[in-house]
C-alpha cells in the first residue's frame, strides 16, 4: 500500500519548483483569471523544466 507521504511527495515537488522558478504561488485552481493565468519568462520556463527533469532522473537513479 501506498503512503500519503508518497502520493503527495510528486505534487509538493512541482508546487515547490512552480514557486521557485516560476514564482506562481499555488498550483490550487482558483477559479479567477487573475490568479489562475501567469506570465513567465522563459528562463523560468526554462529553469522549472531543468528542475524537474534533474527530479526525475534523481528519483530513476533511487528506484534502482
Amino acid at each position: 500500500m501506498t503512503s500519503k507521504t508518497n502520493q503527495t511527495a510528486p505534487a509538493d515537488l512541482m508546487a515547490s519548483i512552480a514557486r521557485k522558478h516560476l514564482f506562481i504561488e499555488t498550483l490550487e485552481e482558483r477559479k479567477s483569471d487573475s490568479l489562475d493565468f501567469h506570465e513567465v519568462s522563459v528562463w523560468g520556463v526554462k529553469a522549472a523544466l531543468e528542475a524537474a527533469c534533474a527530479a526525475g532522473l534523481a528519483a530513476a537513479q533511487e528506484a534502482k
